[in-house]
């Protein structure tokens, strides 16, 4: 090859192509690009304005950090404007068929679409080149400016990459009660945006609120809240937990101010006993029973005890009230290594086969994180409960001990992300989430304070409850195995017969044809617009659901 920037940069990308053993077809349909154009840009005969298809292909056939800022390096040399023979290009003007645009985080940076062809001659090239190439810098300027206001921020710890299994089933249904969550008021209020369910914790129900001395309740908080999402017609979950001063004098203090403490009850048979109240007291109005919250942090018993402790509480539910579901303990600070292990060694012990379903705090790292990154711990959580031979039903039923202190997130990112946690509890098939929390403002994320109207957050959680009533979901995929940009995730539905998508980026922008059939696409704000099959479709951080009209 001659000396060149587009030689330079062709003979790399060729040999990553060479070296991936893919086809000039098979690259096109993983970064959407057309098969003429990942040929040219592999041969030389052209190098668009915008690096991200050099990345996209490049990324495509697998190269390495260190091949990527070398192709940068080449791309950006000193021979910008050089073309194959060494004459000055204009752009990508020797088979000018792509319109460029400005790319955001994670895009291509490249639209395909036809664009006529230049008359021949020198003279015509040299009368028209500037036109659309001005035209052309104003709208880059224009729409990057736009999308950098829009957008705020990039994440302070998005990842590069992040991986996920994709899947594909026959359609199967989603809990009407999937999104729930935990109410942190003992007002009785109820949320006030559409949610499947509720469960109660940091509501004043603690064992230690109800049963302040051995043998002496007092129901008034619990009666109260368990006849308010009855009216409201919310299945609520009741979450054990906060053994009683009286119980455990040595147990350690826990972190509320009502005495309550993380150690078991000295006496089991107290344990029975106070099962056997609730249960009772419940009458039917509850509709599954948590047998403790976060072990550890909020349980500092052994393995063994936490394991009877569980086998007495379901025996007892089982008793008293045949028709509720048992949820094992929900297992906190899961990335932590010593309380996976706890997690673990329960599996181990046949915790699991006492119980209708498995809780866990499927949380990111830090809470301003992209929820993507749960799918990490998800992975290791399933492998963890595969190798002891236990397969419950998973609920997602908090986050991290830290929540509360962690700083805000920034509301529109809070907004974004409450509902993709959701969503990636459903690529996990999760059965039910329990979002942390409702009713109180002193979370990262908050959705509602009692009293209070729904923030962004809240409503968009509404929102995402209405997209998904009724439906069912076949299938979950993201980046080239599914066909689309790196950053792009989509979910497969259906309800009554009509199919749709759902669609998000886990950081960035991409730009993509809209869902083919689609022909409305509808967005968290309770707005809907029309598809323009003819435009490809910005892609972002917020999810957007695509049916046909």
């Amino acid at each position: 090859m001659a000396p060149g920037r587009g030689n330079a940069v062709a003979e790399l990308l060729d040999d990553l192509k060479r070296r991936s053993g893919y086809s000039y077809e098979q690259i096109a349909a993983r970064t959407h690009l057309s098969r003429s154009t990942v040929h040219r840009y592999c041969s030389g005969q052209g190098i668009p304005q915008t690096f991200g298809a050099v990345e996209s292909i490049a990324t495509v056939c697998g190269a390495s950090r260190a091949e990527l800022s070398k192709l940068h390096r080449l791309w950006e040399g000193p021979d910008r404007d050089s073309g194959p023979d060494g004459t000055a290009m204009q752009g990508d003007a020797v088979i000018p068929e792509m319109a460029e645009r400005p790319e955001g985080p994670g895009d291509s940076g490249v639209v395909e679409r036809p664009v006529p062809r230049p008359q021949d001659g020198p003279a015509a090239r040299a009368r028209w080149w500037w036109f659309p190439a001005a035209v052309a810098t104003f709208l880059a300027t224009f729409l990057l400016v736009a999308y950098v206001l829009r957008a705020g921020p990039p994440p302070t710890s998005a990842p590069a990459e992040v991986s996920a299994p994709d899947w594909t089933l026959q359609p199967q249904p989603i809990d009407p009660a999937f999104v729930g969550v935990t109410m942190n008021s003992a007002t009785g209020m109820m949320p006030g945006f559409p949610v499947g369910s509720a469960r109660l914790w940091e509501s004043e129900t603690r064992w230690q609120s109800l049963e302040p001395e051995r043998g002496r309740y007092d129901w008034t908080t619990f009666d109260r809240l368990v006849r308010a999402a009855g009216n409201a017609g919310l299945p609520l979950v009741f979450t054990f937990g906060g053994t009683p001063g009286w119980a455990a004098p040595e147990g350690g203090t826990s972190a509320y101010n009502d005495d309550s403490r993380i150690g078991p009850p000295d006496d089991l048979d107290d344990w029975e006993r106070f099962v056997r109240a609730v249960a009772t007291r419940s009458a039917g109005r509850v509709e599954a029973f948590e047998l403790w919250d976060f072990g550890p942090p909020y349980f500092t018993g052994s393995v063994e005890t936490l394991v009877e402790m569980t086998e007495i509480g379901s025996r007892v539910i089982r008793e008293v009230a045949p028709g509720a579901t048992v949820v094992c303990p929900g297992f906190g600070e899961l990335w932590e290594p010593a309380n996976h292990a706890f997690l673990a060694r329960f599996a181990e012990l046949r915790g699991y086969d006492h119980c209708d379903a498995g809780g866990v705090k499927l949380h990111p790292r830090k809470a301003a994180d992209p929820p993507e990154t749960m799918f990490e711990l998800g992975a290791d959580i399933e492998r963890t409960l595969h190798n002891a031979h236990a397969n419950p039903s998973m609920w997602n039923t908090g986050v991290s001990f830290a929540d509360p202190f962690d700083p805000k997130v920034e509301p529109e990112r809070a907004a974004d992300h409450a509902v993709r946690l959701y969503l990636v509890s459903l690529w996990l098939w999760y059965d039910r989430v329990y979002f942390y929390s409702w009713g109180g403002g002193r979370v990262p994320i908050p959705l509602q304070a009692a009293g209070f109207p729904p923030t962004k957050a809240g409503r968009f959680v509404g929102e995402f409850q209405n997209w998904l009533r009724g439906a069912r979901i076949n299938s979950c995929g993201h980046g080239g195995g599914a066909l689309l940009p790196e950053n792009v995730w989509q979910c497969r539905f259906d309800r009554g017969g009509e199919r749709f998508v759902i669609r998000w980026t886990h950081e960035g922008t991409a730009w993509l044809p809209p869902e083919p059939g689609s022909e409305v696409v509808q967005r968290l704000d309770g707005s809907s617009e029309i598809v323009d099959q003819d435009q490809p479709m910005e892609i972002t951080g917020r999810p957007v659901l695509l049916r046909p009209s």
